[in-house]
């Protein structure tokens, strides 16, 4: 079970990732480049803490390699809702392949709902 969290939460920031630097690229209209800081400069936090904000990151690098990513809470709680759906979605999915799909008319009568 680990293993498959392990990998849906890997897919799920990868995904996180090009969603969040496309749609930043979008509203800014050009292309950026991310806020990569050595996890030394967290000495004067301060000034790393003035950095990030919603949809700007702070990532940290340790020996030159990637190792850490300061978000926004709002952009954290984004990101496991995110997680979260991709999780439930691929549950509907696999449950879908196993056990067979069910057409829209059943599941507007098992809701309770008309479409018409």
């Amino acid at each position: 079970m680990n293993l498959i969290f392990e990998n849906l939460s890997k897919s799920a920031v990868v995904f996180y990732e090009r969603l969040w630097y496309n749609s930043y690229s979008e509203m800014k209209g050009a292309m950026t480049m991310p806020n990569i800081k050595p996890v030394s400069d967290l000495r004067n936090y301060n000034e790393v803490l003035k950095d990030i904000s919603v949809g700007e990151p702070v990532f940290l690098t340790k020996n030159g390699r990637g190792r850490y990513a300061i978000v926004d809470i709002a952009e954290y709680e984004k990101t496991r809702a995110v997680i979260k759906l991709m999780s439930e979605l691929a549950k509907g999915e696999r449950s879908g392949n196993e056990n067979g799909w069910i057409g829209i008319e059943d599941v507007e009568k098992e809701l309770g709902i008309s479409n018409g």
